[in-house]
This record gives structure tokens, C-alpha cells and sequence, in this order.
């Protein structure tokens, strides 16, 4: 398995700042190296593309090469104001503008246990705040409040590539007995037992509030808490090509999301928030 591909920033003999802006493939990114943890975020989206607690093997998987314009492929990207293909707009951006656009650091402090963020979109009539706690354990809350003096739909995604030995050797415990539909053969089933990925899979869980990611290469064990969102989305592409995926790039991941509305829309009320949170932890 390679080195993650923002690892670089971490092997420099010279002393770091807790938080230091970088330029790498004509993104600015924020290097956090703390002694807890170390991180990198993207101004573009907001988005946690490397997390990694100290003496551990990274939990976030990134794409070696990024394009020159456009989404970057791993991390954890933000997908806003709607999840998914646009329902009616056919040739806006799958995922929504939220992972295609900068946001503004709004604040960032640090403590004896890790690092605080508070990043900030404003855009329309809408204000999007991403919280992220990183330390020993990593959560990032997602909050939309609808500005507007009209109703609005949303559905939105912390969209989560986790890191793994090999795709082919990790298995998904806290599935069993929950109602999924798989969107690959379009039928809706009652999960049984622990779910391993064998080839393609895109399966959406309704309700699973935590699942285990069992990884059996790195003899790691991590769980991921979805609380608040409706869905528990679990894809990977299995053997089709990725755009800007090298090789066998895909077989270090598997995406475990947070989802609301992907299903049927939210509805916000002017003034109404919605809220979506994305936590894991050591378990082993």
C-alpha cells in the first residue's frame, strides 16, 4: 500500500505550526500537525482529505492525482445542497456545489486533546457551517439553516472514504437486520449478518445509526457513528474505472456515508436548520 498522498507535508525535519496553509495541485489546503493528530483540509469544499491519530494508519483515503478543475475524489466531501444526481437539473454537478466551491475558515483553535475548525459557506439563502473535532477520534457536523422567505428542498452527504488494507478483507458489522435498497439490482431487502463487498455495491441502510468497519489487513477495527441522517450509504465501484483512480487505487477504500433527504427531499421552513454528523473512533 502507498503512502497516503498528503503525507508529504509530514516527513519535513523542520519544526510545523499547529496550522500552516500549503498550495499542492492548484488547491490551497490546510496542514494540521498536532500532537494528537495530523490533517489536511482543502479550502474547496471543506474538505478533510487526510486524518491520521498519532502512531495509526491514516483513516481517509485520497486520490493520488487531482483534476485541474472540479471535485477532488476522497476524504470526506461535502455534498450540498443535494446529494446524488440534481433531481430536475440534469447538467448541474452531481453532489452539488458544495464540494466545488471555497469556503471560509471561520475560526480554528487547539487544545491539549486536538484541534476545533469551524469553516462557513454563504451562499443564496442559505448559511452552511462544517464543525470538525479531530484528536484521538474525529467528528464533523454539517448545519444548514434556510434564510429565505420560502420553503426549500435539501439533501445533503458527508460522503466518507475510510482507508482499508484491501476491499476485498474488510466487513461491516451493525447492519443486520436493517432495511436497505441496493441500488445496483433495485430491490429492497432486510440485511442479514455482516456485510462484505464483493464487487460493485451501493447499498443505502435506513436507520443504521452506527455501523463497525471491521478491516481485517490492517487488523483494525473503526466505529462510525451516523446519528443524526436518515440514511447509511455503502458504496464502491468494485472493478469499473474511477476518472483520475490509477490502477488498483480503489482497493484501498470503501465509502460508509451519512445521508439525508437522498431518498425524498427535506423540506426547510424559512428559517429551519438541518443538521448531519459524521463521528468514528478506535474500537481495537
Amino acid at each position: 500500500m502507498h503512502d497516503h498522498p498528503l503525507q508529504r507535508f509530514f516527513k519535513s525535519q523542520r519544526p510545523r505550526p499547529t496550522f500552516e496553509w500549503e498550495r499542492f495541485q492548484q488547491r490551497d489546503v490546510l496542514v494540521i500537525d498536532h500532537p494528537k493528530c495530523q490533517a489536511v483540509f482543502s479550502r474547496q469544499g471543506a474538505q478533510l482529505l487526510h486524518f491520521r491519530p498519532q502512531g495509526q494508519k491514516p483513516w481517509l483515503w485520497c486520490s493520488a492525482h487531482w483534476p485541474q478543475a472540479g471535485a477532488i475524489r476522497g476524504g470526506v466531501p461535502v455534498c450540498w445542497p443535494w446529494y446524488g444526481r440534481h433531481p430536475s437539473e440534469g447538467m448541474w454537478p452531481a453532489h452539488g456545489w458544495g464540494r466545488l466551491v471555497d469556503w471560509k475558515l471561520h475560526d480554528s483553535s487547539e487544545d491539549n486533546d486536538g484541534v476545533t475548525l469551524h469553516w462557513r459557506l454563504m451562499l443564496c439563502d442559505w448559511q452552511v457551517d462544517l464543525h470538525a473535532r479531530l484528536g484521538e477520534q474525529m467528528e464533523l457536523r454539517l448545519s444548514t439553516e434556510h434564510q429565505d422567505s420560502l420553503p426549500c428542498q435539501l439533501s445533503h452527504a458527508l460522503l466518507a472514504y475510510w482507508r482499508i488494507g484491501d476491499v476485498n478483507e474488510v466487513s461491516l458489522e451493525g447492519l443486520d437486520g436493517v432495511r436497505s435498497y441496493d441500488k445496483l439490482s433495485r430491490k429492497t431487502t432486510t440485511h442479514t449478518g455482516e456485510l462484505e463487498v464483493t464487487g460493485a455495491c451501493q447499498r443505502v441502510f435506513s436507520g443504521a445509526s452506527q455501523v463497525h468497519l471491521k478491516d481485517h489487513a490492517w487488523a483494525r477495527k473503526l466505529a462510525i457513528h451516523t446519528a443524526d441522517s436518515e440514511d447509511t450509504v455503502v458504496w464502491h465501484p468494485g472493478s469499473r474505472p474511477l476518472l483520475g483512480v490509477a490502477g488498483n487505487e480503489s482497493q484501498g477504500f470503501l465509502c460508509v456515508e451519512a445521508t439525508s433527504g437522498s431518498q425524498d427531499n427535506l423540506s426547510l421552513a424559512p428559517g429551519e436548520k438541518a443538521h448531519l454528523t459524521l463521528q468514528a473512533r478506535l474500537l481495537n
